[in-house]
């Protein structure tokens, strides 16, 4: 079984996460995770992904009538 560094994870949910300590407390170590998670999960949007995005839904063109 895996310990949990309380202390770092205390300093992380008040300085990055901007809890108080008791909104930290109240949370259960699955909560505070899914917290922390885009800190070191997803990677930013790269213009490779951007591209993927743009050929997969591209923007549809629309006629606008005249007035």
């Amino acid at each position: 079984m895996q310990r949990i560094d309380w202390a770092r994870l205390l300093a992380v949910g008040l300085t990055r996460l901007g809890l108080k300590p008791a909104e930290f407390w109240a949370l259960s170590p699955a909560e505070l995770m899914l917290m922390l998670e885009p800190m070191g999960g997803a990677r930013p949007l790269d213009s490779t992904g951007l591209d993927a995005l743009l050929s997969a839904y591209p923007d549809q063109q629309r006629e606008i009538p005249d007035e």
